[in-house]
């Protein structure tokens, strides 16, 4: 790591902090999503036509109509025409979301010898913030085992440790409540890190905590074993069997989920339609004498 820098925390435009953490022949992903619509739209594209004028345009048109802005922050392969962990290309940055406790988690970060002074602040709503650190010889594997330590650490969503994960594009307003946000970005360091200096503990496949098998493993639950999909599938049976709206039911879903899917409102949909089948299927089940399967007991994971 070089010494530390120490610039004035500049607010860079949306088109600066896309230019100053990609180089300009990057493919990265722009995701608009309007929840009012239930419209979901993504743009892979190189950073240099993400920053220029015409497209800066085309997203404050759709920010004034109701849609957040968000990017991912790792670049993607040249052929790339989806955001998953095949199609990363190199890991470029490691980020928390801090929703929970966000002045006080905040603190705790920049206090801390565990980790270098973060490149970028993002407030993307009042008492919550995003930190980005940029990095470079940083596995995909590293990446992610860094961003659940940190999200351990310092109280961070634990659904922000994935590579392909989108964050707030600043310079556009949050419109996920019922008043605007401008989200604004404060230039901490112009350093560039690597996986040495982040002091945290991480696990990894090849990590002693993951070959230790002298010491004693607690018993797995079905619950544990459970995909995030199937969580949410049983999320989708109990609402809709206490009598949720299928709408609304879908919205809760594809808000958890807009991060991680292509398409999340798609995915929430035939989610819903899955479980309400299932839900139909078991209470025919009921009037013939069945019991129901066992997954009605499920709850959708924090």
């Amino acid at each position: 790591m070089s010494d530390a820098a120490s610039p004035s925390a500049s607010v860079p435009s949306a088109a600066e902090y896309i230019l100053d953490n990609f180089k300009q022949s990057d493919r990265i992903a722009l995701l608009v999503l309007n929840r009012t619509l239930g419209e979901t739209i993504q743009r892979i594209t190189s950073a240099q036509k993400a920053a220029s004028s015409e497209f800066q345009s085309w997203l404050r048109y759709k920010n004034a109509n109701g849609s957040d802005i968000y990017v991912g922050m790792n670049p993607l392969r040249q052929d790339a025409s989806t955001r998953t962990k095949e199609d990363i290309a190199s890991i470029r940055h490691v980020y928390l979301d801090l929703d929970h406790g966000g002045p006080e988690a905040l603190a705790s970060v920049e206090k801390s010898s565990a980790v270098p002074k973060p490149n970028y602040v993002l407030t993307s709503s009042p008492g919550k913030f995003q930190v980005v650190w940029k990095v470079e010889a940083m596995s995909l594997d590293e990446a992610e085992g860094l961003l659940h330590a940190m999200a351990r650490e310092f109280g961070g969503d634990p659904a922000a440790t994935d590579a392909t994960r989108v964050l707030r594009l600043p310079g556009f307003s949050n419109k996920k409540y019922g008043t605007d946000f401008y989200v604004e970005a404060r230039k901490k360091s112009t350093d560039i890190y690597h996986p040495r200096d982040f002091k945290l503990p991480i696990d990894s496949q090849g990590s002693p905590r993951h070959n230790d098998h002298s010491r004693p493993k607690p018993q797995s639950s079905p619950r544990a074993n459970l995909s995030q999909s199937e969580h949410d599938w049983a999320f989708a049976k109990r609402a809709l069997a206490r009598g949720a709206a299928p709408e609304d039911v879908i919205r809760q879903i594809a808000d958890y989920r807009y991060a991680d899917k292509h398409d999340p409102l798609d995915y929430a949909r035939r989610t819903v339609i899955k479980a309400r089948a299932e839900l139909e299927s078991s209470n025919r089940s009921d009037e013939k004498g069945e019991l129901p399967s066992d997954e009605d007991s499920r709850e959708q994971g924090a």
